[in-house]
């Protein structure tokens, strides 16, 4: 079940350069972020360090899916 949401995020979220990569890969680049939850204004944001060299494509990849969401 984790490989098929592993490929549907890929094919959903991600551009085409990262649609290929394999799952090591993701891993290093996506998967393993550092990040924080932070409070404020009653929602909660995450926060990914601007540093981070994938920190884009992490941050177009997840409001790609924020897309998908009812409501």
């Amino acid at each position: 079940m984790a490989c098929e949401l592993t490929a549907w995020m890929q094919l959903l979220a991600l551009e085409p350069p990262a649609r290929g990569w394999e799952p090591k890969r993701l891993r290093l680049r996506l998967f393993s972020a550092a990040g924080r939850i932070v409070p404020g204004g009653r929602r909660r944001r995450l926060r990914i360090a601007a540093t981070w060299p994938w920190a884009t494509q992490l941050t177009d990849a997840i409001t790609r899916l924020h897309a998908f969401a009812p409501g």
